[in-house]
């Protein structure tokens, strides 16, 4: 928690989005100060919520929601409306009146029906901002197909250059959080473009798009070579040695970046004679004949013990690091001075551990107000607050299903 100025104080979101992309982008915004309402289904509200083992514990020892769920969802008010309702639906197109952005991952077209598409919303808030996150954009082909983090890591190329003997996913679904980073970030270009006067616009953010533009050094290695670029297990495609290798009792990750760490390296492993060794001495060398100088590190890095080599090569400005799992990660001292893991009050939950926004700004910082809300937690105060609803006509539409909370 901080007292100091969000930088986003001043905008509201409504989010209609669910599972993964459209909230990390949501929690992002709501972080850097955003006041996010996240509307959800009153039948069970967003997917991840049950998406356990492991779940979070209510007080009295029972299941509340899934971990999932809480890694993308702080800082946010929920609550529950019957879309397939005309009810419900008026009550989100007149919060969406009154908000700035309007965040949704519905299948392509899929919210027009409900008149809460991008030309039905501007037409009650000229200037909104207005992202729609698929999996395949709003054009194309394929513009109608549901997209998934696990389909589009294969079909846009990723896996392809990841893994060993076959093609391997990443452990995370960097898909979706890559394309909640970029839309966020889309966001906030589409603020800066309102606020010069150039009025809102619908932004569409396409997983497949975000995983071509991911492809990176890869894609420019084909469009310079006209090469296919291969798995290559931990190995860098450009750089030699950039890589794990195996120690006496384990294994080490080692990046040497430049000819002049190169030399530092050999004379380190006990093999300075690798520095001038034409086969090695250069870059682009040492990337022709990566197998062979692959080989000569393994028989050297072979002979001592991981703390062995971690500090020799520390000594020797080399950048080395043990291969940590995840409680190692949060453990390191190097964490703990940055304070990437704290807590944060649930309701009915207690205290729960969470993961710090990376953005460190030291004007206007991430803030953290409160936990992943609770299923329609917030029905009530946001429709009074936002629209003058009374207790008693928030009442009347629970009792017709159209509201939960």
């Amino acid at each position: 928690m901080t007292d100091m100025p969000s930088a986003l104080s001043h905008i509201k979101v409504l989010d209609l989005s669910r599972v993964l992309a459209g909230p990390w982008c949501t929690q992002i915004l709501a972080d850097l100060g955003a006041d996010v309402i996240k509307v959800e289904n009153p039948d069970g509200g967003d997917d991840t919520r049950s998406w356990g083992p492991p779940f979070v514990k209510n007080e009295d020892g029972s299941d509340a929601d899934a971990a999932y769920y809480t890694c993308a969802n702080r800082n946010k008010r929920s609550i529950a409306v019957n879309l397939r309702t005309e009810e419900g639906r008026a009550l989100v197109r007149d919060l969406a009146a009154q908000s700035d952005v309007v965040i949704e991952n519905y299948k392509t077209g899929g919210l027009k029906k409900y008149g809460l598409d991008y030309e039905s919303l501007k037409a009650v808030r000229g200037d909104i901002v207005y992202c729609s996150i698929t999996g395949f954009g709003q054009t194309g082909p394929l513009s109608a197909q549901p997209g998934y983090d696990f389909l589009v890591q294969a079909m846009g190329g990723l896996m392809s250059v990841t893994g060993d003997d076959r093609p391997m996913k990443v452990g995370l679904p960097v898909v979706d959080l890559f394309t909640g980073v970029y839309a966020a970030g889309a966001v906030m270009a589409a603020l800066i473009a309102r606020d010069k006067g150039l009025g809102g616009q619908h932004i569409d953010m396409a997983l497949f798009d975000v995983q071509a533009a991911m492809l990176a050094n890869q894609a420019a290695n084909y469009f310079a070579s006209g090469k296919t670029p291969g798995r290559g297990g931990n190995a860098h495609p450009n750089i030699v040695p950039y890589q794990d290798f195996p120690t006496s009792d384990g294994r080490i990750a080692v990046a040497v970046g430049n000819d002049r760490q190169f030399a530092s390296f050999a004379s380190a492993l006990g093999r300075p004679d690798w520095a001038s060794d034409p086969r090695f001495s250069k870059n682009a060398a040492r990337v022709a004949n990566r197998e062979v100088l692959v080989a000569e590190i393994i028989v050297e890095m072979s002979k001592e013990a991981s703390a062995h080599w971690a500090d020799i090569l520390e000594r020797a400005g080399i950048p080395n690091g043990p291969i940590q799992n995840v409680g190692e990660v949060f453990a390191h001292p190097q964490a703990k001075a940055r304070s990437l893991a704290f807590t944060l009050p649930v309701t009915g939950a207690g205290e729960m551990t969470v993961v710090a926004n990376p953005m460190r700004l030291t004007g206007t910082p991430p803030h953290y107000e409160s936990g992943p809300p609770r299923l329609a937690e917030h029905t009530s105060q946001v429709l009074h607050e936002r629209l003058g609803m009374s207790e008693n006509q928030i009442e009347t539409l629970r009792a017709r299903g159209i509201l939960t909370g």
